[in-house]
Formats: structure tokens, C-alpha cells, sequence
């Protein structure tokens, strides 16, 4: 069953994001944002499972109990005697010594591993490329992740970039705007164009009409 208030929230995202891409793409260059801070401390920031990310599960001495598993669009995952298990939104620890708990009602004292082969990550979390990139899309947060790390997985800028007229929306702080200067770091090499990016950064990139 599909959550309405889910399909509405996703909705009003992407009018938001078009709507900005509209817009900046209109004014060019011209938008004028404080330049990104080239340091974006996130220490020790825990992995958390995602939808669609492949879990290797390992049950110590009881093989017929472990499994690879996808976690569901729902964010639940099912196993030999543990169904519909909450997975998304936890770190793999957290869920091995959920796993346990389950087990030991049939199985004396389980021990669980839980090991993640296909990241994608938190959605709230996942890096976003719109826009003017080769490859307008989502990529999972990594620690000390930065600008240039994103743009080389997302191909670099379209003939027809803005990349200077870049932005950099920080959802942790609610929506700030931020410039970029894609195009001083991926065509002339300036590296202190780089920053680093933060878990939820949207960048949009315009296109130019010069």
C-alpha cells in the first residue's frame, strides 16, 4: 500500500528542486550565495541501511539460517524465521543484535553478522546531482566525501553547464544555499574549489546561456 503523505512529500520535493533548477537556470551566473565552507565536519558518521541495499546476514554454525537479502522498498527485510523485519534507517550492528533477539527464541544464544554488499544508503542522507551533470543522480554518503569525489561519480559537467553558477543546498541546515564553483574545479584544476560535502546535499547545477 503506498503511503499517501509519502507520495505528497516526494512530490513537493521534486517541485521544489524543478522550480530551483528553473530558476537559477534562468538567472545564470547572477544568483550571488555565500561560498561553501570548505570544511563540513562530520565525525564518526554511522552507516545506516538503506532501501535496495543488498545484505550478506551470517548466522554463526547455523549456515541454513543465513541469507543474502535485499531490503525491500519498505524498508523491511524477511530471513529463515524472522519476517518482516524493520532493517531501513539502522546500523548494521544494531540490526545483528536485533536478528539475535528474534533467533533466540528458536536457536540457543545466535550469533549474527550483518554485512552490507550494495550500498545506497538513507534517502534523507543520499547525495544529490541535478541538473547540467552527465549523470544527474543519487549517490550514498561517505565519510569525508567531497565535491570533487561527487562530480567525478556523477561525470562531470554537460557542454552546456553553469558550473560556476553552481549551488550547494545543505538540507542539515535547513535549506542553506551555498555557491560552488564546479566548472574552476573540474576544467581549470583550482582545488580550492573543493569542499566538502555533508549527508543530504542537493547540488544543482544550471545551465548556461552564454
Amino acid at each position: 500500500m503506498i503511503d499517501s503523505k509519502s507520495v505528497t512529500i516526494q512530490g513537493a520535493r521534486a517541485a521544489f528542486l524543478g522550480a530551483l533548477i528553473i530558476g537559477l537556470s534562468a538567472c545564470g551566473s547572477m544568483q550571488h550565495y555565500p561560498a561553501a565552507p570548505a570544511l563540513a565536519s562530520t565525525p564518526d558518521h554511522p552507516y545506516r541501511i538503506g532501501a535496495l541495499d543488498t545484505l550478506n546476514i551470517v548466522v554463526w554454525r547455523n549456515p541454513e539460517l543465513s541469507a543474502i537479502v535485499s531490503v525491500r522498498p519498505d524498508g523491511r527485510i524477511s530471513l529463515p524465521l524472522v519476517e518482516d523485519l524493520v532493517a531501513a534507517g539502522r546500523p548494521p550492528a544494531e540490526l545483528s543484535r536485533e536478528i539475535e533477539k528474534s533467533l533466540a527464541k528458536f536457536i540457543r544464544e545466535p550469533v549474527v553478522t550483518v554485512i552490507v554488499n550494495n550500498f545506497q544508503g538513507v534517502s534523507t542522507e543520499q547525495i544529490r546531482i541535478v541538473g547540467e551533470a552527465s549523470r544527474p543522480q543519487s549517490v550514498p554518503f561517505r565519510q569525508n566525501m567531497t565535491l570533487l569525489d561527487v562530480m567525478i561519480q556523477s561525470g562531470g559537467l554537460t557542454d552546456f553547464a553553469d558550473g560556476n553558477g553552481a549551488v550547494l543546498v545543505r538540507g542539515s541546515e535547513q535549506g542553506k544555499q551555498y555557491s560552488v564553483r564546479l566548472k574552476d574545479l573540474l576544467k581549470r584544476g583550482d582545488i580550492s574549489a573543493n569542499v566538502e560535502i555533508k549527508p543530504g546535499d542537493i547540488i544543482i547545477i544550471p545551465q548556461s546561456w552564454f
